[in-house]
């Protein structure tokens, strides 16, 4: 017979800070890979205001980043996290994303039209179709990665057999 489990029976996998920063990098990397493509195919900047700076896209990511982290954290401390939420914390990324996005070209520019036209480009334009796929995709992984009961690959002289 093999030992048990050391992690016993209704152990989940990896721990919940594992899983949560492992699935934000993901998340992270999967959108600025995505935004990248998205650019260089269409040939335009995703935010293509004249004067408008990089810093309202970059307040929308790391607001983008941090709902995300926080939305799937809630998912990830449940003992069965379940995959369902994944579509939930990808809706809140994006559109947390959008709304600050609108709110910091509204601050820069002080005016709510150039901001309802850069958030309405994000939309058309994929941005947001991007930041939505890559936090379902990262968001599922990390929930997979909780859910795992997978263990340590082991030597056959490391199992503990009885003969």
């Amino acid at each position: 017979m093999s030992s048990p489990n050391p992690r016993g029976p209704e152990s989940a996998g990896v721990s919940v800070i594992l899983a949560l920063v492992l699935a934000t990098v993901s998340f992270f990397a999967l959108a600025v890979f995505g935004l990248g493509a998205v650019s260089i195919v269409t040939d335009t900047d995703i935010i293509a205001v004249r004067g408008l700076g990089p810093l309202p896209g970059a307040i929308g990511m790391l607001a983008a980043v941090v709902t995300f982290a926080l939305s799937l954290r809630s998912s990830l401390k449940r003992t069965q996290p379940s995959f369902v939420s994944a579509p939930a914390v990808a809706l809140a990324t994006a559109l947390a994303h959008l709304v600050v996005v609108w709110i910091a070209v509204a601050a820069v520019r002080g005016d709510v039209i150039v901001a309802t036209v850069v958030a309405g480009d994000l939309v058309r334009g994929g941005a947001s179709a991007v930041l939505l796929a890559a936090a379902v995709i990262a968001a599922w992984g990390g929930i997979a990665l909780r859910r795992t009961r997978a263990q340590h690959p082991q030597w056959p002289w490391e199992r503990e057999e009885d003969e």
